[in-house]
């Protein structure tokens, strides 16, 4: 058991998300950001399977074939793509599949940061403003999420990228958490092919 570290790891990520959240204005997303994770169902898994360079969910993942750490967080985080996935409706041509919901803004935001503070947390010195980009990606494949949404996080990322991220956060407060952009495919499309 790892309880120092994986406390360590953990506060280290909230204190960076926080951060990045106060600095858009998202000061109560901020502070709330991943309570769940210090709470005994989550936390004494992440004791146990910590390894400082990797999510101990996917340790116990490795080990039990699932994280039940994983299944708890994600249902109750609202900035997890995974929290949003809901049955199609009736009026939808995927109606009665498993499909992503078109997230709030503010919690595709959140997620923006919090993968930017993962990478940074995991990678330590390796870390560049492309590393957020590159672990979505390698993900994407299999996401269960809306296109808008997936869009709206992939522009963001992709903006880190290509003008760093304090470009990337005045932008974000200026002009997405504004509703100054459409959070639409197209759109979002169109605006990336410009950076």
């Amino acid at each position: 058991m790892n309880v120092f570290k994986h406390f360590k790891t953990i506060t280290k990520h909230k204190i960076l998300v926080m951060k990045g959240c106060f600095k858009l204005g998202l000061i109560k997303q901020g502070l709330l950001h991943d309570l769940s994770k210090y709470g005994l169902t989550e936390f004494r898994v992440g004791a146990k399977y910590y390894k400082g360079y990797m999510s101990p969910n996917n340790a116990e993942r490795m080990d039990k074939g699932y994280s039940s750490a994983w299944l708890h967080h994600k249902g109750r985080n609202k900035h997890h793509l995974e929290y949003w996935i809901d049955y199609g409706v009736s009026d939808d041509k995927r109606a009665g599949n498993m499909v992503g919901m078109k997230m709030p803004i503010k919690y595709v935001v959140e997620m923006y940061v919090d993968r930017i503070s993962a990478s940074k947390n995991y990678l330590k010195d390796k870390y560049t403003d492309k590393s957020p980009l590159d672990y979505y990606e390698r993900g994407k494949s299999h996401y269960l999420i809306h296109e808008d949404t997936a869009s709206l996080l992939e522009y963001m990322l992709f903006m880190n990228y290509k003008k760093g991220e304090d470009y990337t956060f005045k932008y974000i407060k200026q002009n997405i958490l504004k509703g100054k952009i459409k959070y639409e495919k197209k759109t979002l499309d169109e605006l990336k092919s410009k950076l």
